[in-house]
């Protein structure tokens, strides 16, 4: 989708964690002309900012409704258990969900695991968001299993984390409308992906394939071409042949010499036809 026909541009949606910027600058090497704007927004409020195409393409957390999105997965982040620095849990360089069982474990409401089941204690309310969950932790008040990319993002001095080896996981997606798959769209698809700017997959256009022995503006190519057709393609009414045989003489029909050529008229060997 674009603002207009003349000023195009490419809005791209992002959740927390998600790190656009590789793929922000690759679009800006190649598509210097069409600006990118970046729009952050929940996981939660993804799917409706695409399907209100109030951006063009987003990275996204799965699921996603595929009767209406298109996504390409890629990647799944580890879950990881956030706790202050002093923790029993930091003894270990990973843990289980039954090392949670005695633990108060957070369940903010933009959660993106998806649990069936919260491991460890409940905690008296649900926070709000990941961001206050955080807090609650440094405050000693639990400990909130998250994708590692949030924890990162959530960083504190006070917190660390270790990988929970059996925790449900997020997996990230770009992902756009169905029928809403634009020519800025693809560009970006083939960013994503990796391919590079002379991809026959890309739109970027290609300078025309040049066939066997054509190179622009050398005439060689024009030559092998006159050199084809006199092998293959027998003159034919008057004008004038393409190439005279020495002497001035012409190549006829039959393969024998016309008016002087080299070969002569009478009784030679007749010359083998290709």
């Amino acid at each position: 989708m674009t603002d207009s026909a003349d000023f195009p541009s490419f809005r791209l949606a992002y959740v927390p964690g998600v790190t656009p910027a590789k793929w922000v600058r690759t679009w800006e090497e190649r598509l210097p002309d069409v600006p990118l704007a970046l729009l952050q927004v929940t996981a939660a409020e993804a799917s409706g900012v695409l399907r209100d195409r109030a951006a063009d393409a987003g990275f996204v957390r799965l699921p996603v409704d595929r009767t209406v999105f298109s996504a390409i997965p890629l990647y799944t982040e580890t879950s990881v258990v956030v706790v202050p620095k002093d923790h029993l849990l930091t003894a270990a360089d990973e843990v289980t969900l039954d090392d949670l069982a005695e633990e108060v474990v957070l369940h903010p409401l933009d959660d993106v695991l998806g649990w069936e089941r919260l491991p460890g204690e409940p905690a008296f309310e649900r926070p709000a968001t990941t961001a206050d969950a955080i807090e609650l932790v440094a405050a000693n008040i639990g400990v909130l299993v998250v994708p590692q990319s949030l924890a990162r993002l959530h960083h504190r001095r006070d917190l660390t984390y270790r990988p929970v080896v059996d925790a449900p996981q997020s997996s990230v997606a770009l992902s756009w409308p169905e029928d809403a798959t634009t020519d800025l769209v693809e560009d970006f698809i083939g960013i994503v992906r990796g391919r590079t700017v002379n991809s026959t997959r890309g739109r970027a256009q290609q300078a025309p394939v040049e066939r066997r022995g054509e190179r622009s503006g050398d005439g060689k190519g024009d030559r092998k071409q006159e050199r084809k057709g006199e092998r293959r393609a027998p003159h034919s009414g008057g004008g004038a042949p393409r190439k005279a045989a020495a002497g001035g003489g012409t190549r006829g029909r039959a393969g024998g010499a016309q008016g002087g050529g080299r070969r002569g008229t009478g009784g030679g060997r007749p010359r083998r036809r290709s």
